[in-house]
């Protein structure tokens, strides 16, 4: 809740809708929540926002807004492209509620065509044709969209939960029967130090070092 000096603005109204997903999903966001996260009465929105709609175009802006920005002046365009694909991911991550908003909405704000226009930026600096910047963009935001959704199904988030259901599933798996899952459970999973996470970085790489293949032919 804003302090009482402070007073109602549109920036404060997204910030509590952000609140209000982050805890119930996108669903949960109503003009009515929003206020009551404020301490204040639902009418008193409207003098900031028009309506449910203004929100959430709102709220998907805040989320690109919150993403690092890739530069133009880096020596490897990878390098641009791979800290924003990790930025994305960390953003993306907290609020994970807007991975199905992000492509629903038909009126994107400023800073999220500031976000695709520097993107596209890099890639055609990079001597990307256009139709290739086009691949490229679909290809890491799927990628990227993939895998945070990926990870916020998962039931375990840390190395620790990896080996336990790892070995759960292990006290129970026919090795004769599934020599390859038995293989992997026990000479990957299970190595000490292994994490779920990285393999993110490494996807990521592969997928960068097929772009620069492909960068040189078109």
């Amino acid at each position: 809740m804003p302090p009482p000096s402070q007073p109602l603005s549109r920036g404060l109204v997204l910030e509590a809708a952000i609140r209000v997903a982050d805890r119930g999903g996108v669903e949960a966001i109503t003009m009515r929540r929003v206020a009551q996260e404020l301490g204040v009465e639902a009418m008193s929105l409207y003098h900031h926002v028009p309506n449910k709609d203004a929100i959430l175009d709102g709220v998907v802006d805040m989320v690109f807004a919150a993403i690092k920005l890739p530069g133009v002046e880096c020596d490897d365009w990878r390098d641009a492209i791979r800290a924003r694909a990790s930025s994305a991911r960390a953003v993306l991550s907290q609020h994970s509620w807007a991975l199905g908003l992000i492509d629903s909405r038909r009126n994107p704000g400023m800073a999220t065509l500031r976000h695709h226009d520097a993107v596209l930026g890099v890639l055609r600096e990079a001597g990307f044709s256009l139709t290739m910047a086009a691949h490229a963009v679909s290809l890491l935001d799927s990628y990227i969209d993939g895998y945070v959704l990926q990870e916020a199904n998962l039931p375990l988030t840390t190395p620790a939960e990896v080996g336990d259901v790892a070995g759960g599933i292990l006290d129970h798996l026919p090795a004769d029967e599934l020599p390859y899952l038995t293989e992997m459970i026990v000479d990957h999973a299970l190595k000490p130090g292994y994490d779920y996470a990285s393999e993110f970085g490494y996807g990521l790489d592969l997928i960068l070092d097929a772009l620069e293949a492909r960068r040189s032919q078109s």
